[in-house]
């Protein structure tokens, strides 16, 4: 800003010069800074707005604003952790209730197919109720995210350590979300379940909202340990997964009812002596109808002597990929088809009549040479069985 001010006579000197040191600059605001410059008779007064220290304060303060205040307009990534961990927890609630009380959920997408994959095998993870892993999952996060939102970490903990903390949490549940994923879409392709698609929204929102926290400088510091977690989690569900016996070859998408096994060959003196004392020390084989070398075990016996074996069949409401074993099955953790187990001891795969007779304490008495028979032409074939 420029202003043009008239100089009285009297402010000059004999020799037409102004006496600059009898002037007094026109009062400037704070803001302002004055300079004179003169030249003809008149005096230039330039005014030149500056900063002062309290503006400059001010614009600092507004240039400079912490991540708290920032969040202060909005919804904080902190808050949308824990509202999105809450509604897990909600939804993993009421599917725990519903296995643990034997009813069926509800489900408004899917209908009965979306009943048959959360009653399946893979709702289980050694024998947990993947429900009740996941209601732990989901309030793990909402608390930490709580307590991240309040400031008020347990056992010292500081903030970037909690970010940490919650961001391995929600990489796990993701990992596991992906690989349930990939089972729905492969050992249950055509079903739909809802509640499994609204689990796998949850945890990949509370992923990514825990990585905001975090902040994606030191999500690449830290690639190393997500890995670790998420290769911990797929090794843990695998071998939950491989424990179980494997369904047959895939026979589609098509139902198969529960048909038993037809057995036409009589059954040998020893079959039924050796089948009445196995029941007698309370041995039990684990089987499925559909099983080649369950059906082979029964016919070995005769039909006489199958009847007289403490048989479970571990589908008996028929098989179709993804429809769960029975309980007292579950209970005895099988591995394979067909499996028995004989005063505590567990046989896996078809037996030979000297092996059972051997883990039963069976008295073979007049069946001794016969069973000695048995057990040499076990033994020569052994070698002639490729693996």
């Amino acid at each position: 800003m420029l202003t043009f001010i008239n100089l009285p006579s009297s402010l000059k000197s004999s020799h037409g010069t102004t006496k600059s040191h009898h002037l007094h600059p026109l009062s400037p605001s704070p803001s302002f800074s004055t300079r004179l410059h003169k030249g003809n008779g008149r005096l230039v007064v330039l005014r030149i707005k500056c900063l002062n220290e309290q503006s400059r304060d001010v614009v600092e303060s507004e240039s400079t604003t912490s991540p708290s205040s920032s969040s202060s307009s909005g919804i904080s990534p902190y808050t949308w952790s824990a509202a999105i961990g809450g509604l897990g927890f909600f939804e993993t609630s009421y599917l725990s209730y519903s296995k643990l009380t034997g009813s069926d959920a509800f489900c408004p997408v899917g209908g009965g197919s979306c009943t048959d994959i959360l009653n399946s095998n893979y709702a289980l993870v050694y024998g947990i109720p993947l429900p009740l892993i996941g209601v732990v999952a989901y309030a793990a996060a909402t608390y930490i995210a709580l307590k991240l939102a309040a400031k008020d970490l347990p056992f010292g903990i500081d903030e970037t350590t909690g970010g940490l903390i919650l961001h391995g949490t929600t990489t796990s549940m993701a990992t596991a979300s992906a690989y349930f994923l990939y089972i729905l879409n492969t050992q249950f392709s055509g079903s739909s379940c809802s509640y499994c698609l609204l689990s796998v929204v949850l945890s990949f929102s509370l992923f990514f909202s825990s990585a905001k926290i975090l902040g994606w400088q030191k999500i690449r510091d830290e690639v190393g340990l997500q890995l670790c977690v998420a290769s911990l989690v797929f090794a843990v569900l695998s071998n939950s997964y491989s424990s179980t016996p494997p369904p047959p070859e895939r026979f589609g998408e098509k139902f198969l009812p529960y048909t038993p096994t037809e057995i036409n060959a009589p059954s040998s003196p020893l079959a039924l002596k050796l089948a009445a004392h196995l029941r007698t020390v309370g041995a039990k084989m684990y089987g499925a109808f559909w099983c080649s070398h369950c059906q082979e075990q029964k016919q070995m016996f005769g039909r006489e002597a199958a009847k007289l074996l403490d048989y479970v069949e571990c589908y008996p409401d028929g098989f179709k990929n993804g429809i769960d074993i029975t309980k007292e099955c579950k209970a005895a953790k099988l591995e394979s088809f067909p499996m028995w187990v004989i005063n505590g001891q567990v046989l896996k795969g078809y037996q030979e009549f000297p092996e059972l007779a051997k883990a039963s304490g069976f008295e073979a008495g007049e069946f001794s040479e016969q069973l000695a028979e048995l057990a040499k032409q076990s033994a020569e074939a052994e070698p002639n069985i490729q693996p």
